[in-house]
């Protein structure tokens, strides 16, 4: 009988060195390892055996039975890595597939470059709520309750003393609310409006601000601050002006136009935002002593900007993700 134990093992051990696919290998499992298998019988036949030989008849069934599974374990699994190989060889010299690497929006670019820009000329940043209060948004910034750019149509009003903010002067005064002079910040940000979407105008757009407070301030040194952002941004060629004008919060105002070219290469002068001295009503309501203290501001739009920079003509194509558009920058 013990002979007979031995023979089956050598015989499964044998016969599985000829199992080249896992369909072979599965029948021999059925043959020999299966609950009816030859080598699973093995153990039932140790009871017709006398008691003297049943130790040895059952040590011998069971490390026949272990190095049969195991034999039949290492030649599974070689044979299912060998089926998970790919079938055709991959050449290594030929060449990759890019990868896309994703890069900032134009916007982002823009708003990066200004910041750099004004950051060399001693600009720190500041940040502030996109939803605002009455007071931050109008009533601190000389806008009386009169005024039409308070009208309800012209706002996006959450309650009655509640809105998104329709300029990043709202900044400015929370600055100067908690901080005493020397002030010199610029203010970026989302603001809201709501216009009538079309080429030149979006319900949501980028405004950057700048705001200098300090004794014996003066146009001259607003006047150099803008040219001097002008110059870096466009280019030291660029040609632009003063043309007088009427803010609540400044006083003197005025608009910053640049000489820009359109798509027929005819020069014109375009408007690119708004400038002046900081009303001294600004300053009663924020608590600074506008009799010491004399300041000026400036605001433009971060659309417009790159619009004229890089010669886009319809504002809603920096908000369609279009990568065929954006790509280009």
């Amino acid at each position: 009988m013990l002979e007979q134990f031995e023979k089956t093992g050598s015989d499964a051990l044998a016969e599985l060195q000829k199992v080249t696919d896992l369909a072979a290998l599965e029948d021999f499992r059925i043959k020999y390892l299966s609950r009816k298998g030859q080598i699973t019988q093995l153990l039932s036949q140790i009871g017709k055996l006398p008691r003297e030989q049943k130790p040895q008849a059952g040590q011998l069934a069971n490390r026949i039975k272990n190095d049969v599974t195991r034999a039949f374990e290492q030649l599974k699994s070689d044979l299912e890595a060998r089926q998970q190989e790919p079938k055709e060889l991959v050449d290594v010299t030929l060449p990759g597939v890019p990868v896309n690497i994703g890069k900032p929006h134009v916007i982002t670019q823009t708003l990066n470059e200004l910041l750099e820009i004004f950051g060399r000329m001693g600009f720190g940043v500041a940040y502030g709520p996109e939803v605002e209060d009455e007071w931050h948004n109008f009533i601190a910034l000389n806008i009386g309750p009169e005024h039409p750019a308070r009208d309800p149509s012209d706002n996006f009003y959450i309650d009655d003393n509640t809105l998104l903010r329709s300029q990043t002067s709202t900044i400015q005064i929370r600055v100067m609310e908690r901080t005493k002079p020397p002030i010199r910040i610029v203010a970026p940000g989302r603001v809201y409006r709501p216009d009538t979407v079309d080429a030149t105008h979006m319900y949501m757009f980028h405004q950057l601000e700048a705001l200098v407070v300090d004794e014996g301030v003066s146009m001259v040194d607003m006047k150099t601050a803008i040219e001097q952002f002008i110059h870096a941004f466009f280019g030291p060629e660029t040609q632009w002006r003063f043309r007088p004008s009427f803010f609540p919060f400044t006083e003197p105002s005025a608009e910053v136009d640049l000489l820009m070219k359109d798509k027929t290469g005819e020069e014109n002068w375009v408007e690119m935002g708004g400038c002046g001295m900081v009303d001294p009503n600004v300053f009663d309501a924020v608590g600074i002593d506008s009799e010491k203290y004399t300041g000026w501001a400036f605001g433009f739009g971060i659309e417009r900007l790159a619009m004229r920079k890089y010669g886009i003509t319809d504002i809603r194509l920096l908000f369609e993700n279009d990568l065929r558009f954006l790509d280009q920058f």
